[in-house]
Formats: C-alpha cells, structure tokens, sequence
C-alpha cells in the first residue's frame, strides 16, 4: 500500500532531521521503531551512522539474533557493546526507576563509543505514542540530549509501522517486544537467573507457535500474558497441561493465564500512581 501524502511528508521530515544530525550513533535492539530508524538513518546518512546494539543478560538471544540479521540484510553498519546496568544498585533493586538507569547506562556507554569513533549524535527510538505512557528511560535521554528523530517528526507506532511495510521491511510486523527485565515484577531483584527463567519460558511459547506474549515473574507463580486473538489455543486443557509442565520445570509453583490478554507495560499498573508522577517523563 502506497504511503499517504501526509505520510509522506512526515517521511520527508524525518529525513530531514536526520541529515541534521551530520553523523549519529542510533541505539537499535531490533525492535521495530528502532529497526526502522536505523534503517531510515542509514539511509539519510550512508557511512555516517552506526547502530549500536547493547549487549546484557536483559537482551534476549533471538533479539540479538534477529537485530544482528536485520541490520546485515540491509547492509546497515552495527557494533555490539556490552552495558553494564547489573553493576548498578539501582537497577537491581528493580523499582519504578529501573528504565532510567538501564537508559543511563546505556546512554553513558554510548557516549563514550560517539567520542571515541567521532560521531556527533546519538538517537533512539521513541516515538509519539510513548510519550503517553510511563518511560522514565527517556528523562535519562533527555538528560544525555539524545535525539528523538520519530517523535520529532510526529510519527506513532503504526505510522512507523506502515512506513516501515511501504519500505519492504520485514519488520514493519514484528511483535512489539521490551527487554526482559520488564517482566519481573516491580521490587522484586532483577537477577541473570531470573531472566533467563523469563527467556526459556518465551522460547518455549514462541515454539509453540504463540506469537505475542509476555511471561510476567511474580516469584513463585508466573503469569502468562497471550494476544486475545491468540487467547483461544491457550484456553484448553491440553494447553494448560502443557503450561504447567514447561513453567513447573522452570521452577515455578504456580502457573496462572492472565484472562486480560498481553499488554504492554502491564507491570506499571501496580505502581502507585504517585510514583508514576514522579518518575515518569
């Protein structure tokens, strides 16, 4: 499908802002907003712009995976940095500020990489949408003055998405995914060990042929989050049996379906609304 004249012209301002950014790191998990910004800098930018993918226990393997796929099908330059937000308290301890210092984290590496290479910029992914959810990583963008190329172009999710399908993006579909850290409840420590339970769990929806879901960690019972279009396959008794047995094998006492269905950022409704006021961005 042809892309919209409006569209279009937000298209063209993203360009456009783009080569305003001479030469940028792009922070890039091979999700689709950032899969597309790195594919649109790319683009604009040739050989002044790279792709930055941060390496940590919170990144899952087939992210990885598929970020480093991506990124070698469209011919766009990419280097693999490990971050280290398990050396910061405050990220461990797991509270409604874990974004931040994930994104300061990351952010502090990047900047060290941008001076080291002589690059001018860094830019990440976020886009009109979130900023009308609880993202406290993008007060710590704002405090690193990294730029928002599709926020400041005025893309949403499905602009980016639909722009991303215009230009024959085999990502311009892909399930919307977070680190895995987001699936541990909130106050509850962020552990290697604990995401890699959260990881095995997935991989072994994913084999299953669930294709959006989350697998929430509530220390003994484990709450698994399936699209309501895919909610009829896990309402079944064999499907249950079949829960039981791969989260029982994982360590978990309880195994419970969420009757909701998956939705992003479902932790968050459990923080107090104060705390959302006050670190939100």
């Amino acid at each position: 499908m042809a892309v919209a004249p409006d569209l279009s012209a937000t298209r063209d301002a993203l360009r456009e802002r783009l080569v305003s950014l001479r030469s940028t790191l792009v922070a890039y998990s091979g999700g689709t907003d950032s899969a597309f910004l790195a594919w649109a800098a790319h683009q604009a930018l040739g050989d002044r712009m790279l792709a930055v993918i941060a390496d940590s226990p919170s990144l899952a393997r087939i992210q990885l995976e598929d970020a480093v796929a991506f990124a070698t099908e469209q011919g766009i330059s990419f280097e693999v940095v490990n971050t280290n937000e398990f050396e910061r308290s405050e990220y461990v301890r797991n509270d409604g500020a874990r974004c931040f210092h994930c994104k300061d984290e990351l952010f502090s590496v990047m900047e060290s990489f941008r001076n080291a290479r002589g690059f001018e910029s860094i830019a990440y992914g976020v886009n009109v949408d979130d900023k009308s959810d609880f993202r406290p990583g993008q007060a710590a963008a704002a405090q690193h003055g990294v730029a928002a190329p599709l926020l400041e172009a005025g893309l949403n999710k499905l602009e980016v998405r639909e722009l991303a399908r215009d230009a024959g993006l085999r990502i311009w579909d892909k399930p919307a995914s977070a680190c895995l850290s987001s699936r541990i409840e909130y106050g509850r420590p962020v552990t290697p060990e604990a995401l890699s339970v959260v990881e095995q769990g997935e991989d072994a929806l994913r084999a299953l042929g669930f294709r959006q879901f989350r697998v929430r960690h509530h220390g003994e019972i484990v709450r698994i989050e399936i699209a309501r279009e895919e909610m009829p396959r896990a309402l079944n008794a064999e499907m249950a049996s079949e829960f039981s047995r791969i989260f029982r094998l994982l360590g978990f006492k309880f195994v419970t379906l969420d009757l909701e269905g998956f939705r992003s950022g479902s932790m968050n409704a459990l923080l107090p609304l104060e705390h959302i006021r006050k670190t939100g961005s």
